[in-house]
């Protein structure tokens, strides 16, 4: 028997209407332009398991987090969690049975927490507003023992967030995310303010509840070398869209977009093997205004008339799924993945 996926997204699009107002287009003729931030987005995330989204900034990536929390509502396209339909819930008291179930770690540690709150009313906030616990004490006890899970000591129970360093505020933040309980994790970004050090701490105990609790995740970053420390399955986005969709070791092996080589290619090469590398040339293309076929056709190396006629789709190509027609097309040269140019972070131990 296959288990359902615990999220799961089909043809996920969120649009905005960035048009001049209506007296400036009257005066000066001009017409209603949409942004396309997400266009027609499909994934799966077993339950357990770390999905990862990667590509530039402004490929859609946070859209979908705010898509799946509730922030947002598709243009149209599914969401669904457990098995049921969340995406066109309309209200904040039908969503609520789902948010404890599902929570968000931001990118910037220090401005997603409240700086006049102590540490304790911080974690003791998602308890409270879901009725988890009830008593002051039982509540305390509760905040001490998540202090104690994200390797925090009591006493910082009671300081303020500038108390705190990046990593240990990152700390505060999954420790408020867990209080609530849930299933899923969404992490914006969760390591790109800090350290390559601290980074690794953070890494390390993100896998380690995941083990412990059982946890699954969407992590969003544009750091290949995060998503090779911790992820099982990743899709590549570029302008609204997946380019490449596959497990972890078959991405970083055999990528089989363009787009995901030339990702891959920033990579630092360790081993030194000398091997040409072909610099990302180009800038990401307005999504208000995208290319005809396909949206990476004006920087990449192997376009051609179909390419810059055609939008590819998902297509099963191994034991991924690509949209690219030269891949498709077999014309793409065979590359072997960078395995001995993944910069890993370190394995670094908990501060107390």
């Amino acid at each position: 028997m296959i288990e359902t996926p615990l999220v799961r997204t089909h043809d996920l699009a969120r649009h905005f209407d960035v048009s001049p107002p209506f007296l400036n287009r009257l005066l000066e003729g001009g017409k209603r332009l949409t942004l396309k931030a997400l266009d027609g987005v499909s994934f799966e995330i077993p339950r357990g398991q770390t999905f990862a989204l990667v590509g530039e900034s402004g490929c859609g990536k946070s859209t979908v987090a705010r898509l799946l929390v509730g922030l947002y509502r598709p243009t149209r396209g599914t969401i669904e969690f457990d098995g049921h339909q969340i995406g066109q819930i309309k209200t904040r008291r039908e969503l609520r049975p789902f948010s404890r179930r599902m929570q968000m770690i931001f990118q910037d540690p220090f401005a997603s927490l409240n700086p006049r709150w102590r540490v304790m009313d911080i974690i003791a906030e998602p308890i409270r507003s879901f009725g988890i616990i009830q008593g002051r004490v039982a509540v305390e006890a509760r905040v001490m023992e998540l202090l104690g899970q994200v390797g925090l000591n009591r006493a910082d129970a009671a300081n303020y967030p500038h108390q705190f360093s990046g990593g240990q505020r990152q700390r505060i933040a999954i420790a408020r995310a867990l209080a609530s309980s849930p299933e899923f994790l969404i992490c914006d970004e969760p390591t790109s303010a800090l350290d390559v050090s601290v980074q690794a701490q953070i890494l390390n105990l993100m896998k380690d509840l995941q083990e412990n609790l059982g946890l699954t995740y969407l992590l969003i970053t544009h750091d290949l070398s995060v998503v090779h420390h911790v992820a099982h399955r990743v899709g590549v986005m570029y302008l609204g869209r997946l380019c490449e969709v596959a497990d972890i070791d078959d991405l970083f092996s055999s990528p089989a977009h363009p787009y995901t080589r030339l990702l891959l290619d920033t990579l630092p090469d360790l081993t030194m093997t000398g091997k040409s590398r072909v610099p990302i040339a180009g800038e990401v293309p307005s999504p208000i205004d995208p290319p005809p076929g396909c949206v990476f056709n004006p920087r990449c190396p192997h376009a051609d008339g179909r390419c810059r006629s055609e939008r590819p789709e998902l297509r099963q190509q191994g034991g991924g799924l690509v949209a690219c027609h030269a891949a498709e097309e077999g014309r793409l040269p065979r590359v072997e993945g960078p395995s001995g140019s993944v910069c890993d972070l370190p394995a670094a131990a908990r501060d107390a």
